[in-house]
């Protein structure tokens, strides 16, 4: 399990989210089956998910995880790595909160040229710029395996209601030191963003308190399965949802 301080910095502190009890699929529900043979878990933290995929019945048979922490990388790589040799974490080294340096870049390539058939993206396009989440999901189709689906997380909002934001403004922020630290996206621009980057829309998970994460399911834009439309509205009942009061996200099954 790994350790406190460093499961504070991923959100869900409760070693229950680490766990994976019934071997169940992670994504019940909202991937086939199949797309769990080839895993690239995109800042993959401290292995929390990496930690119910290798406790997984079938455990997927190949996993690459990467995070800009060296610390959390070396402890997978120390600790998880070591219990499931297939599972293999890497350093982006990428300037962020986690991994500060004004010479890094703030984008890279993915490090790895082998199509995944399941790419993971939770709380990670919540901590993007419009920019980045571009070049991101850019490299998600370039990167993901005919048939795969890769399962995205995101904080959204109608720019509607914001008729001063120019054209180019489709990003609201909370921290005025820490702009990462939580980045919220217009609906309409990341629709048409997913569109332009030749990706789909087919599967929609609302979230569980109004106004945190959407989990988003994207496939190829060549996939057989239609895309689907996402809600206008956010009929979540009102709650705190704070890093580390609730489970996250991918922990909800599939209407």
């Amino acid at each position: 399990m790994p350790p406190l301080e460093m499961r504070v910095l991923v959100g869900p502190t409760d070693e229950s989210s680490f766990e994976n009890t019934g071997g169940r699929q992670i994504f019940e529900g909202l991937v086939p089956a199949i797309c769990y043979e080839s895993v690239l878990d995109i800042g993959s933290g401290c292995g929390r998910l990496a930690r119910q995929l290798m406790l997984q019945n079938p455990r997927p048979q190949r996993y690459l995880g990467f995070d800009p922490h060296r610390g959390m990388v070396q402890w997978c790589q120390q600790h998880l790595t070591l219990a499931a040799p297939s599972f293999e974490f890497v350093h982006q080294d990428i300037d962020c909160p986690f991994n500060p340096g004004s010479d890094k870049p703030q984008i890279l390539p993915f490090p790895t040229a082998t199509p995944a058939t399941l790419m993971i993206a939770t709380s990670v396009y919540t901590h993007l710029f419009a920019d980045q989440t571009v070049f991101y999901l850019t490299e998600t189709r370039r990167l993901l395996a005919p048939g795969g689906r890769a399962v995205t997380t995101w904080f959204l909002f109608d720019k509607r209601y914001f008729p001063f934001m120019q054209e180019s403004q489709n990003e609201l922020f909370i921290n005025r030191f820490d702009p990462w630290n939580a980045v919220i996206y217009d609906r309409a621009w990341l629709l048409a963003t997913i569109a332009a980057c030749s990706l789909r829309l087919v599967r929609v998970v609302p979230p569980a308190v109004r106004g945190h994460q959407w989990m988003l399911v994207l496939a190829r834009d060549d996939d057989d399965q239609p895309p689907v439309s996402l809600p206008d509205q956010d009929d979540a009942p009102f709650g705190l949802a704070r890093a580390g009061s609730i489970a996250s996200p991918e922990k909800v099954t599939a209407p």
